[in-house]
């Protein structure tokens, strides 16, 4: 890999356009001064980084082959993608990637013409593939190609198996591109995994039958029914031959492969082939997550978003002195392992992320208790059910975002028997850099009506264990627990795990004049603005200040209830902050409750407003929704002068 080749090619190929000009021998200089100008980029300005650089040679390929931005390239879980923007005029605006005002985090039609569909999640490219495959033809775009990438994981998810299956049986053109690097962030796991590991096919058999078929379409013997025929008999023979079944062809999905996705001539040699074919198409690459550069090719888990690194010696650059409190992941991974030493029948689940919400904590010490179902998350929460039904406790981690697909799972699979399931949702609120697909902003509204659940955010690290601890004690029900992304605010997170009675929340601070009530960590900007008010009326020459009571919830449903009466009785003016949306959240749950009661007070709602926020630092985006300290301090002065 070269260095820096940034004003050599690279810097020539604004557009996918000026790359298809270029001889095809060519095209591995382009690869190499593109992997070099991602991991240039990454070291100063954090991002996804051993995802895109698997994917340099297929993304080069891909758009030297078709026609982009008309043929459509559909990317599953956009992390793989940083080579795609820098080819397809971003080339000079990718140092502002993730940064506020800057390029989104994942590919999104609104951001590029050449980006065809959003895909923050994982597993919805083949699905949304096969839609503008149908669109092309129904609008006479029948010379358009339509390609969908799937990869780090992603086809252990449950929509790509249900896209599958349409695609077997609705006329189409399509390309699917199985990027096969055996890794999600963690290693994949399931049988999918081990299937693809052992999955082979001859080129030459491949090649073959592809000139076969050419021949036999362009002498008239070959239509499309006849060439279905065609294809069930010759997977039937290749099976009995090879005594291996081939999933894809199964389908009805012609399969090639797998090829090596680091040779970026022989797969535009491939994808040319392809291009022209009839019917579906599966390409099975196999890739090496961060290849090129060997740091992160020896460990592409941390390196999956390794942060600010040296790029010559591969060492990550700490910003933290190892003083700062612990993350919240890590209160929960710990106090997990503690309450299982305990509890015999408390076991851990999550789809994909043990790493990422600290489940790997159990798992290095229990790996028998601990479950990693892969990119799942409704099989995860419905799993997790079956398990409950039959004596278990299961603590099923799942980010905020991702917990949306498994909205269903858990209102029928776990909600309606009201089963003891303790749903711990990581990533809650604002997260930053990752933007609108991946902040955890509607939890509490989705979640609030559904019967049977408890829902509940602690305000710090001590709350969490007690929260947690609560929540594995018998006759808890079905228990939802959130908390945010990053570090909590305790210098030592270890305290005694008591119980938490549900429904019942803290009076923090008295006051006379207006009442905040605020459910999780967004309390301790509470607690910052209202000192800040202190202060501005010590400064104040004669001024008076104003009197801010502060109660800290603790649970959206139930509600304290008995808090509720005291703010009725005692304030004419209530200030309510969630780190979720305003709309049906834990705002709108309080102005019910006073309704209910004939309560007519003032209420303001501070949350996540209407639309959705892009991406940040957090800090940056709770000033722009108001949820910061000054934020919360500005509408406690407004509030206070009505």
């Amino acid at each position: 890999m070269k260095e820096d080749n940034k004003d050599n090619i690279l810097k020539r190929i604004k557009y996918p356009d000026e790359l298809r000009k270029l001889p095809v021998e060519q095209l591995p200089e382009v690869c190499d001064e593109l992997r070099a100008d991602i991991l240039k980029e990454l070291s100063v300005n954090p991002g996804h980084l051993a995802s895109s650089l698997g994917a340099v040679e297929m993304t080069v390929a891909l758009h030297y082959v078709f026609n982009t931005p008309y043929d459509r390239l559909v990317w599953d879980v956009g992390h793989q993608a940083y080579g795609h923007k820098i080819l397809t005029g971003r080339l000079d605006s990718f140092c502002t990637n993730r940064k506020l005002g800057g390029l989104r985090p994942f590919p999104s039609p609104e951001e590029s013409e050449y980006d065809s569909f959003m895909c923050g999640h994982a597993s919805n490219s083949i699905s949304a593939a096969l839609g503008m495959a149908v669109a092309a033809r129904q609008t006479g775009h029948d010379d358009r190609h339509v390609v969908a990438i799937i990869g780090d994981g992603a086809m252990s998810g449950g929509l790509a198996f249900e896209g599958l299956n349409n695609v077997s049986t609705t006329p189409n053109d399509m390309i699917i591109i199985l990027n096969d690097n055996n890794m999600s962030i963690d290693r994949s796991v399931g049988g999918m995994k081990q299937y693809l590991l052992r999955l082979n096919t001859s080129e030459t058999y491949n090649k073959l039958r592809y000139k076969a078929a050419k021949w036999l379409h362009s002498n008239g013997m070959l239509d499309d029914e006849r060439r279905k025929g065609i294809i069930r008999l010759s997977n039937a023979l290749k099976s009995a031959i090879s005594h291996q079944q081939n999933i894809f062809e199964g389908m009805n999905i012609r399969y090639f492969g797998p090829f090596d996705g680091h040779n970026v001539v022989e797969l535009v040699r491939t994808l040319r082939q392809l291009k022209e074919m009839k019917g579906p198409k599966l390409l099975h690459l196999h890739t090496i997550k961060g290849h090129g550069y060997a740091p992160a090719e020896k460990s592409a888990t941390i390196w999956h978003a390794p942060g600010k690194f040296d790029l010559d010696t591969g060492q990550r650059i700490k910003t933290e002195d190892g003083t700062e409190p612990a993350k919240f992941q890590d209160v929960f991974g710990n106090t997990l392992l503690e309450l299982a030493k305990e509890n015999k029948r408390i076991v851990g689940v999550t789809p994909a992320m043990p790493t990422g919400c600290s489940l790997n904590i159990m798992m290095k010490e229990m790996p028998e208790r601990t479950f990693d179902v892969g990119i799942a998350e409704g099989h995860a929460v419905t799993f997790s059910g079956g398990m409950a039904k039959d004596g278990l406790q299961p603590f099923c981690n799942i980010y905020s975002a991702f917990a949306q697909r498994a909205y269903d799972n858990i209102i029928h699979d776990v909600a309606i028997l009201n089963l003891p399931v303790v749903i711990c949702l990581d990533r809650a609120g604002l997260v930053g850099e990752d933007g609108a697909t991946h902040h955890g902003a509607f939890d509490m509204a989705a979640l609030r009506p559904v019967p049977n659940i408890t829902l509940a955010s602690p305000m710090n690290e001590h709350e969490l264990r007690r929260l947690m601890y609560t929540a594995q004690l018998p006759g808890k029900g079905t228990f939802v627990i959130r908390y945010p992304r990053g570090r909590g605010v305790l210098a030592d997170w270890h305290c005694p795990l008591e119980e938490v009675k549900v429904g019942t929340g803290r009076k923090l601070r008295d006051g006379d004049d207006i009442a905040v009530l605020s459910v999780g960590p967004v309390g301790n900007n509470v607690v910052k603005a209202v000192e800040m008010i202190e202060n501005d009326a010590k400064s104040a020459s004669g001024g008076s200040g104003i009197s801010v009571a502060h109660y800290d919830m603790r649970f959206v449903k139930p509600l304290d209830e008995n808090l509720l009466k005291e703010v009725a009785a005692k304030f004419k003016h209530v200030i309510t902050v969630e780190d979720g949306v305003r709309e049906g959240g834990f705002g709108s749950a309080v102005i019910e409750w006073m309704e209910d009661k004939g309560q007519h007070l003032d209420i303001v709602r501070l949350g996540l407003p209407d639309h959705f926020v892009e991406h940040g630092t957090v800090a940056q985006l709770q000033s722009i929704v108001g949820i910061d300290a000054e934020g919360i301090r500005r509408t406690i002065k407004e509030t206070f002068r009505k």
